[in-house]
């Protein structure tokens, strides 16, 4: 009598790869927007429910398509508590805790090259904008929020660029204190102060 065999079929460690091979390829060529749940199951050859039960949201997917090796969305969770006029300095302490960090910083530096690339740019404007750094302006409660956190990612974005990804100096090098006291005033205006 032929036994049934029990446990995952064959190929589902493969499953979750799979997956996310899928969704980095359309979240590259269609964007955030243009990415649904169906159509990464469909590329993927599964079903929908089981990209849910591995990754669960879209944006979980996104991050997890991404390589993140941290939630980004759990770093800046905090920076909304507390006084609203040092909200800058709690959001760039913040960054530069996990930007900062050498376990984490190589797979950051590969997602910061992987943004410059062709595509890149709606992963940026599509997704991580979306999905991380806008509804820091939505729990703030900011006045022309997704004008003002756009605002502050080009700042960051190009803290990124020339301080770890070009290694310019003195930018490269400069104590985590004085990152912060040099960029935290420009980002407190783009948060909270008057803009043109």
């Amino acid at each position: 009598m032929a036994r049934t065999a029990r446990g995952r079929r064959p190929g589902a460690p493969d499953t979750r790869a799979a997956v996310l091979a899928a969704a980095r390829s359309s979240f590259a060529a269609q964007g955030y927007r243009g990415t649904t749940i169906r159509a990464v199951a469909s590329a993927a050859g599964v079903d929908p429910a089981l990209v849910h039960h591995y990754f669960g949201t879209k944006d979980d997917l996104f991050l997890a398509a991404m390589e993140l090796p941290v939630d980004p969305r759990a770093v800046v969770a905090h920076v909304v508590d507390g006084p609203r006029d040092e909200v800058a300095e709690r959001f760039l302490g913040a960054f530069l805790s996990v930007w900062d960090d050498p376990a984490v910083q190589p797979a950051l530096l590969t997602v910061a090259r992987r943004i410059l690339e062709p595509g890149g740019d709606r992963l940026l404007s599509e997704g991580f904008l979306p999905v991380v750094v806008q509804p820091i302006g939505a729990m703030l409660g900011l006045d022309q929020s997704e004008h003002r956190m756009t605002l502050v990612a080009s700042q960051v974005m190009g803290l990124i660029l020339m301080r770890y990804v070009l290694r310019v100096e003195p930018l490269a090098s400069l104590p985590h204190d004085d990152v912060i006291a040099t960029y935290a005033p420009t980002l407190q205006r783009y948060l909270t102060g008057d803009l043109p």
